[in-house]
């Protein structure tokens, strides 16, 4: 039996970013295999590509309603600077410290879907002003400066371990089966892909489509305000110059993984596969040891590209 064009095609491009994964991991495995193919590598990549995979869950909701987030890595500043507030040994609880950061981040969030669902101010605008606001909200509550000397309980979030998986990693995993069952298992998914897949429809068919959308860019400051806490926990430091570019690398990694621009296309496995083949990237170079000014370029290259995709597969359609 032998298979047609069409099939090869459409096969090609359904799977087509497990392949680019797969594809890579065998080039670097070529090039680097002693160095690669290692268990603690594939530890790193993940553990390195946490912060920025679990922002990327949120912004995959703001897509598929045929939105954005650019305000992602100001927030993440923002974020870890009250999070290292907190944090200190012997001031407040571990619980504390990372409900009052997550419900800071939920807050800038919310304020972007208001701005967006009832201000009707386009997504980019909206976040645009969000990124300068958060990013100047960070550098005023840390006077500019770094911010250190945290809990052992806080630390352990960004540095332990149970076994031989990194607590980053355990906690990537809880959002990407919490992002999961929202987005896919829940009637409030299908209303998020409803709205981006025809917003008049939804409010036809009854959707509250205002509180929607807030609610999407609500969860996109919740998983950005966890983002957040791993990297602070990690880095053991609160810096409010934190996260420039994290927002455009959660962007693409969305879109690499098949959320559109248009809307009402995305699955949260896809954005998993975008972070690791971010994270792949990302490793790979620096194995090769290429200049990180060439690996800015790649990346703003990969960016383009992605998005070029999209527009190409959306054409198709």
């Amino acid at each position: 039996m032998t298979l047609s064009k069409e099939k090869v095609s459409a096969f090609v491009s359904k799977y087509s970013m497990y392949l680019i994964l797969v594809g890579m991991i065998i080039i670097m495995s070529v090039l680097k295999g002693e160095n690669f193919n290692t268990w603690n590598n594939y530890r790193n990549i993940i553990r390195q590509m946490t912060p920025i995979g679990i922002m990327a869950l949120g912004v995959t909701f703001c897509i598929i309603t045929e939105g954005t987030d650019l305000s992602g890595g100001s927030v993440i500043a923002m974020c870890s600077v009250v999070a290292a507030h907190m944090a200190h040994p012997g001031e407040f609880s571990l619980i504390v410290t990372i409900l009052v950061t997550v419900l800071a981040g939920i807050l800038a969030g919310s304020i972007n879907g208001a701005v967006i669902a009832y201000g009707k101010v386009p997504p980019f605008i909206a976040t645009l002003g969000m990124m300068s606001a958060a990013r100047g909200a960070a550098m005023l509550l840390s006077d500019g400066k770094p911010i250190s000397n945290f809990s052992g309980g806080f630390k352990f979030i960004g540095g332990g371990s149970i076994g031989i998986v990194p607590m980053p990693v355990i906690v990537f995993a809880i959002c990407c089966i919490i992002a999961y069952i929202l987005l896919q298992k829940t009637k409030y998914g299908a209303y998020i892909y409803a709205i981006g897949g025809n917003e008049n429809a939804a409010i036809v068919s009854g959707v509250n489509v205002k509180s929607m959308k807030m609610s999407a860019y609500a969860l996109a400051g919740m998983f950005t305000a966890i983002g957040a806490i791993v990297l602070t926990a990690r880095q053991e430091s609160g810096q409010p110059q934190m996260g420039v570019g994290y927002d455009m690398e959660a962007i693409t990694c969305a879109i690499i993984g098949g959320t559109s621009f248009s809307g009402g296309i995305g699955t949260i496995s896809g954005t998993i596969v975008g972070a690791l083949i971010m994270g792949v990237l990302a490793n790979g170079m620096t194995m090769l040891q290429v200049n990180p000014n060439w690996q800015m370029v790649v990346k703003g290259v990969v960016i383009v590209l992605a998005v070029l995709l999209d527009m190409y597969k959306n054409r198709k359609k």
